[in-house]
């Protein structure tokens, strides 16, 4: 009789899903239906115009200690089914990897798959938008970015020929910092750097959250840092090739990469030699939708030295600067940004932090991801952006569900469980 109870409570809420209730008295209904036979509490969807539904996001934890009883009883499946219905309507990995939505349009692109024709004084407004960004700003941003990639290749082809003195250093700083100002321009980037005291310093290591390929230069508009990366052809690969010459840039190749201890032997040699510009890394290895922070890598953290901590947040209402690899190639990226009105982010240098006795690389890559996250205004994710690409690992599946266990098996059938596994 339980399970017919509970298919019942099921059956009134399933209709509310999608519905636009906005016009009927349901509206705003907050009323719980209690299930008498299973004790169930079925709490309606909260629904939002145009059928938007809002997410309970109440901890699994705090929701299964809610129901008070002592046993496992067969209602309680109801409740993962709900969540697993909730995770592929919108779990909250792949949806970072798409670009935010906006609360209002900023006449770039659609914001709003729903969206309908307005009124023709917006169309126009629109039109007339397309034209300045397409016809004047797109020329100009597009002839400063090739002042400023070509100054960069010649520049530090020329500083590359000097031998290694402080001369040379000086004038390396001065040529990437210039370039990377005129880029900064090409984008029409307007930049707001807090706590400027707290800057990366020479043998050190900037890790920050990862959203675009112009994060680099992001930061590099504010000093210098050696880069770390694979090699890449092409334009890429010319740029990586001269300005090596000048700074000590860290580049693999595609068979070192998979090396890791190889990897790690040669960011310890550079951040061992205090002369060196500090190194700059994303530990979280792909693009995230700069609306949280997820797992940072730990090898970033296990060479060693004082980490800084660098937050980048953008404002997407000017630009998205948020890269999405798996949609656009690297010049249908570039052509986005080149036509949106501005690219508007904060950098926030962040006190440098080190390992604590006893903390793992783990640990510490969390708490600094954590540091990050706070001053970002960002949420942290405990999964690994490589799901972009990669299916979950069965160990990922394991520890998921192991939490479940641990929620469902409580009290007195947690304990008979544990005696049963010891008479075993």
């Amino acid at each position: 009789m339980e399970c017919y109870w509970c298919a019942g409570c099921w059956s009134l809420t399933g209709p509310l899903v999608g519905c636009d209730l906005s016009s009927t008295p349901a509206a705003g209904w907050s009323k719980k239906l209690g299930c008498l036979a299973c004790s169930v509490e079925v709490r309606p969807l909260t629904l939002l115009r145009d059928c938007i539904i809002e997410r309970d996001e109440t901890p699994m934890e705090k929701e299964i200690a809610s129901l008070h009883r002592m046993e496992f009883q067969f209602s309680d499946i109801f409740y993962f089914c709900r969540k697993g219905f909730e995770a592929i309507v919108e779990d909250e990995v792949t949806q970072r990897f798409s670009s935010e939505e906006l609360v209002s349009w900023n006449l770039l692109t659609r914001t709003n798959v729903n969206f309908h024709y307005v009124s023709l004084r917006l169309t126009v407004v629109w039109v007339i938008g397309v034209i300045v960004r397409y016809c004047f700003l797109l020329p100009l941003r597009f002839t400063l970015a090739a002042i400023g990639i070509t100054s960069m290749i010649v520049g530090t082809t020329v500083v590359g020929q000097l031998p290694n003195s402080s001369l040379k250093n000086y004038l390396s700083e001065v040529v990437h910092l210039t370039c990377s100002r005129i880029l900064v321009r090409a984008l029409s980037g307007t930049i707001h750097y807090h706590n400027k005291e707290n800057k990366p310093q020479k043998g050190g290591i900037c890790v920050a959250n990862h959203t675009s390929p112009i994060d680099a230069i992001i930061l590099t508009n504010d000093g210098c840092y050696a880069m770390v990366g694979q090699v890449h052809g092409g334009l890429m690969g010319v740029i990586q090739r001269a300005t090596v010459k000048a700074c000590p840039h860290v580049w693999f190749e595609r068979s070192e990469i998979k090396d890791r201890h190889l990897v790690t032997k040669r960011l310890r040699e550079h951040v061992a030699d205090k002369n060196k510009l500090p190194i700059l890394i994303f530990p979280e290895g792909t693009c995230i939708n700069n609306t949280s922070v997820m797992m940072f890598k730990k090898g970033s953290f296990e060479i060693g030295g004082t980490i800084y901590p660098v937050a980048i947040k953008y404002d997407p209402q000017f630009g998205d600067a948020f890269w999405n690899s798996s949609k656009y190639n690297i010049v249908s990226y570039l052509l986005r940004i080149m036509t949106s009105w501005a690219i508007v982010c904060h950098v926030w240098y962040m006190p440098p932090m080190v390992r604590k006795d006893g903390e793992d690389a783990v640990q510490f890559a969390n708490r600094v991801r954590s540091a990050i996250a706070r001053q970002g205004g960002l949420t942290e994710l405990p999964w690994d952006g490589g799901l972009k690409r990669a299916k979950v690992k069965d160990s990922f599946k394991e520890e998921q569900q192991k939490n479940y266990s641990k929620m469902l098996v409580r009290n007195g059938s947690q304990g008979s469980l544990s005696a049963g596994t010891e008479s075993d």
